[in-house]
């Protein structure tokens, strides 16, 4: 079997190029085709991103605007804070989501090598 990645080098045995083998091209240039995925990260970081979370300060304020929103007594400006937090919020998670779809992805192309 070819390997996956050949190296061309120059007259000083420098690396000055990269040959690929088809199936390793097509798996490089495919993942580039799904705009979901989240390329030039490692899969520590992958992990790191799906777990990622608000900070403790932030979760604590929106969980007070929230009940204060319940209760309807949320000024201009908190209602506006509230609405910037849901937004981080949303945001937050579809990173989450593509992070976790990257890494699953990532495992199912392994599984075929």
């Amino acid at each position: 079997m070819l390997e996956s990645v050949q190296y061309v080098t120059n007259h000083q045995g420098e690396r000055v190029g990269v040959l690929l083998d088809l199936e390793t091209y097509n798996q490089l240039t495919n993942t580039s085709v799904d705009a979901e995925i989240l390329t030039g990260l490692s899969q520590d970081e992958l992990t790191a991103l799906a777990e990622t979370m608000l900070s403790p300060k932030a979760q604590a304020q929106l969980d007070d605007l929230l009940a204060q929103n319940a209760e309807r007594q949320l000024s201009d400006d908190e209602t506006a804070t509230l609405d910037r937090l849901i937004a981080q919020v949303d945001q937050l998670n579809i990173l989450k989501t593509r992070a976790r779809y990257t890494l699953n992805t990532l495992k199912g192309t392994s599984k075929v090598a």
